[in-house]
C-alpha cells in the first residue's frame, strides 16, 4: 500500500480540509523538453510498471474466467514469470530500492518501512499508518518520507537506474515512484492547505530523473492535462493519475527512454477485500488496455515499447479473529522497558520495536547477553515463524515447530541455485533447504532465504533480532490497524 497516500488521507480527516490546488511550476515545459528522448523512433522505449500486490494466482484465475483480456494478450505476446522473489522485508520502500538499484538491502541501506537508526538514536518511519504517524509526529515522518529517504537513507554510494541512464546520455522518468533519486533538480511543493500542519519547507528541492511526477507535489503536466490529484483522490497517488500521465506522454511523443510507473490501487483494494478478490485485477486489466491503446492499438504498443509489469509483493488472508491473528509484541516483552511511540530513546530504554507487518526488527539496546534471553521469550509464541539473530559472524535461525537450530554465514563449499556459496551447520529443515544430485542447495518455502536474511541483518547497524509471523498471522507493536489481507513475508507474487 502507498503509505504516503494513507498519511495524506489522515490529514484530510484531522484538519477537515475541503479542497486544495496543485501548484504550477514555471519549469514544467522545460522539464518535458529535457526528458524527451534523443533517440526518438530509433529504439523502443521501456515502460516499467509496478502494480502493487498483483499476484499470478489472480492473473491465472482471471484468464481462466476470460475476464483479463489485456493480461492474456501480453502473455501471448511476451514472457510470463511466476517465480520472482521479493526483497526482504516485503515493504514497498525496500522493494523499490532493490528494483531501482539492483541490490539487496545490505547495499542500498533501506531496511524497511520502519527501522531504528543507532546513529540518530530514533525510529525512522516512512508512514506505517495513521496512529503510528500521530504518535511519532507528523514532521519526523514527513521529513523521512520527503527528504531523508532518497537524499540520505538510500545509499549515496550505490547508483539508481536513473543515475546510470543519465551517465549513458539516456532520458528517464518516474510516475509516483517512492524511490526516484537521479541527477536532475526538481522541487516538491506542498499544496497550501496541506502545508499548514507541518513545519517543513513549502518547497523541497530533490534530485530525480529527467521527468518526475509525484502526485500533487510535482506535476509537469500542470495546465496541460487535468489529473486526479485532490485530497479525495489520495493527492494523485492513484492508478488513474499514473495511467493518464503515461497516456499523455505516449500520445504527445514525450516518453523518455525509461519510465517507471507505480500503480497502488490494487493493494488498497486487497487490504479491504482480501487477496481472493478479482475485481481489482479486472479494473487493472482495463487500465492497462487503455494505456496500450494510447499507442493506437495493442499491436502498436508492443512494437514501439518494451512494457514490463511486475507485482512488488504478494498477499494472503489472515485467519479469523477468533484464532487471534495478531501477535502483540509489547505483551510478549512486557518485562522490558520497550520504547513507546513518540518517546525519546533514553538510557533506560531496553527494547525498540520496528514492525513491518509480518516481520519485525526487535532491537536490543542493553548487554549482548540479553539477546539470547529475548530469543527464548519470543520462541514461546506459537504463532511466530522464524526467529533469527547474528552473533560472531554467524546468523542463527530457529523455527516454530522444528527442532534445533540452523546457523550460516556467507562463503563456503556449498552453492545454492542463485550461485551463492555458504557455510552452515544445523537442521536444514528450518529453512526448508534441500540438495540436488550435484550437492547444490534448493530452496523450498523460503526462496533465497540465507541471502535475504543476511542482507537484512547487514542493511543497517544495531544489535537486533528478526522475527516473522506464520502464514495467516501478523505482528503488531503499540498500534495496530486491522486489514483483511496481509503481505506474505517471503513470496512475490505468490500467495
Amino acid at each position: 500500500m502507498n503509505k504516503l497516500a494513507r498519511l495524506l488521507i489522515l490529514f484530510t480527516v484531522i484538519f477537515v480540509i475541503p479542497s486544495c490546488t496543485n501548484m504550477s511550476h514555471k519549469d514544467d515545459k522545460h522539464e518535458l523538453l529535457r526528458a524527451k528522448s534523443s533517440q526518438e523512433g530509433s529504439s523502443k522505449k521501456v515502460i516499467f510498471i509496478v502494480a502493487d500486490s498483483i499476484m499470478y494466482q489472480a492473473i491465472d484465475q482471471g484468464i481462466k474466467q476470460k475476464s483479463l483480456p489485456t493480461f492474456q494478450y501480453m502473455i501471448n505476446n511476451g514472457q510470463y514469470y511466476k517465480d520472482i522473489v521479493s526483497s526482504f522485508p516485503t515493504m514497498s520502500v525496500t522493494i523499490d530500492s532493490s528494483i531501482l538499484t539492483g541490490t539487496y538491502p545490505d547495499k542500498h541501506h533501506v531496511p524497511g518501512l520502519i527501522w531504528y537508526s543507532s546513529e540518530e538514536r530514533r525510529l525512522i518511519n516512512y508512514g506505517t499508518g495513521p496512529m503510528e504517524t500521530l504518535k511519532q509526529g507528523i514532521n519526523p515522518v514527513l521529513s523521512d518520507e520527503f527528504i531523508n529517504l532518497n537524499a540520505k537513507h538510500l545509499n549515496p554510494r550505490i547508483s539508481t537506474i536513473y543515475e546510470d541512464l543519465a551517465r549513458l546520455g539516456l532520458k528517464s522518468g518516474s510516475v509516483n515512484g517512492l524511490i526516484y533519486r537521479g541527477k536532475t533538480d526538481h522541487v516538491l511543493t506542498f499544496p497550501p492547505l496541506l502545508h499548514m500542519p507541518t513545519s517543513l519547507p513549502k518547497h523541497i528541492k530533490v534530485k530525480g530523473p529527467d521527468l518526475l511526477f509525484f502526485g500533487a507535489f510535482t506535476n509537469p503536466l500542470h495546465g496541460k492535462k487535468n489529473l486526479p490529484a485532490g485530497l479525495t483522490q489520495k493527492m494523485g497517488f492513484n492508478n488513474e493519475y499514473a495511467i493518464e500521465t503515461v497516456k499523455h506522454l505516449v500520445m504527445n511523443s514525450q516518453l523518455p527512454d525509461f519510465l517507471y510507473v507505480y500503480l497502488p490501487d490494487l493493494d488498497l483494494r486487497l487490504h479491504r477485500k482480501g487477496p481472493s478478490d478479482l475485481k481489482g485485477a479486472t479494473s487493472l486489466d482495463g487500465q492497462l488496455r487503455s494505456l496500450l491503446m494510447s499507442f493506437g492499438s495493442m499491436e502498436e504498443a508492443i512494437k514501439k515499447a518494451i512494457i514490463i509489469i511486475i507485482g512488488d509483493s504478494g498477499m494472503s488472508s489472515i485467519v479469523p479473529a477468533r484464532q487471534h491473528p495478531v501477535i502483540e509484541l509489547p505483551a510478549l516483552l512486557k518485562n522490558f522497558n520497550v520504547l513507546q511511540p513518540g518517546a525519546t530513546v533514553s538510557s533506560d530504554t531496553e527494547i525498540i520495536l520496528a514492525v513491518n507487518e509480518t516481520m519485525a526488527y526487535v532491537y536490543n539496546l542493553k548487554s549482548k547477553s540479553k539477546l539470547k534471553n529475548l530469543v527464548e521469550i519470543l520462541r514461546t509464541e506459537a504463532r511466530m515463524d522464524l526467529i533469527a539473530w547474528e552473533e560472531n559472524g554467524w546468523i542463527h535461525v530457529r523455527r516454530a515447530g522444528i527442532v534445533g537450530e540452523f546457523s550460516f554465514k556467507a562463503n563456503g563449499n556449498v552453492t545454492d541455485s542463485y550461485k551463492q556459496s555458504w557455510t552452515f551447520v544445523g537442521n536444514e529443515q528450518i529453512l526448508d533447504l534441500k540438495r540436488d544430485e550435484k550437492n547444490r542447495l534448493r530452496y523450498g518455502e523460503y526462496p533465497d532465504a540465507m541471502r535475504r536474511l543476511s542482507a537484512a541483518f547487514h542493511s543497517h547497524n544495531g544489535d537486533f533480532i528478526i522475527v516473522t509471523a506464520k502464514p495467516g498471522y501478523e505482528l503488531a507493536g503499540h498500534s495496530y490497524t486491522n486489514t483483511s489481507g496481509r503481505r506474505r513475508t517471503w513470496f512475490i507474487p505468490s500467495d
